[in-house]
Parts: C-alpha cells; structure tokens; sequence
C-alpha cells in the first residue's frame, strides 16, 4: 500500500473508531473517545512489532515496516483537539485514565511526546532491517511508552 493509501487507510480506521462517540453531546467526551481510539491504533500497529522483537511471533521484515511506518503516519495527524483540557480523570474518572498533571503549565507531556516521536521515527526507518534492528528500536518506542503511561497515565489497580 501506498503512503497516500495508508494515511487514508488510517484516516478511515481512526474516524471508524471515533464514529460511535459522535453521537455523545458532551465534545470532551467525544474528544475522549478520539484520543482512545488513536491510542488504539497504535497498539494496534505497536503490538505485533514488540511480540516479533520478543520472539513471540516471527520475524516478518515487510509486516515490520509497514507497521511501523503506520505509525509514523498517526504521526502526521493533528489531534490536538482531543487533548483538550478538562478531559482528566478528575473531571472524567470513569472514562479516562488521564491525568490532569497533563495540562499542567509546566508538564512534562510535551518531552513525552518528543521521545515517543523519535522513538517511531528511528522504527519507521529500521524496523524492515532485520530482527536485530527491530529490537533496538522497538526497545526505545517500548520506553518511551512506558516513559507516558508512567507519568501521565492513572494506574492500573490489580
């Protein structure tokens, strides 16, 4: 597929995935649902590059590289506006796990996001250049995840 055919692609699934939420009158809310569904596709895309980086699924140069570079695509994509604040967990606790500490005058999200960007665009480039070099990247996207959801995420209760 194409750059052209993979923004559209992507386009589609993100509006597929956000068309539900468009039927809710709060627009923090739908901006809510649109941010997870971002997050979905990344995920999406993010988890069969760390399963073949691990050895839980096989090594598959062409799938690694199209992946990745759907993610650099999602990079492309201005969604600010589902980030727009009011749209933490104190004003949504049940359903988001973002923290307010995002909007923040002096946040951090904005290295967050930097790294996480390196981190796709250095997999992007790579990830179809062998298993060693998938696993380097995919190392660094893994942190620069984890980095996010650590510092800006409401954890998880076991």
């Amino acid at each position: 597929m194409n750059k052209i055919g993979s923004i559209l692609g992507l386009s589609i699934a993100t509006m597929v995935v956000a068309l539900p939420a468009s039927a809710d009158n709060d627009p923090k809310k739908v901006a809510i649902k649109a941010r997870q569904g971002e997050m979905s596709i990344r995920v999406f895309n993010a988890g069969p590059l760390f399963a073949m980086s691990k050895g839980d699924m096989p090594y598959d140069a062409q799938l690694a590289e199209k992946l990745a570079n759907n993610l650099k695509v999602l990079l492309s994509l201005d969604n600010g506006r589902a980030w727009m604040p009011g749209t933490s967990t104190d004003e949504y606790a049940n359903d988001t796990k973002a923290l307010p500490k995002i909007w923040e005058k002096d946040s951090k999200i904005g290295d967050a996001a930097k790294k996480y960007k390196e981190a796709v665009t250095a997999l992007a480039g790579d990830a179809g250049k062998g298993l060693d070099a998938l696993k380097a990247k995919a190392k660094d996207l893994g942190e620069a995840c984890k980095g996010c959801h650590d510092d800006f995420r409401k954890k998880e209760k076991n």
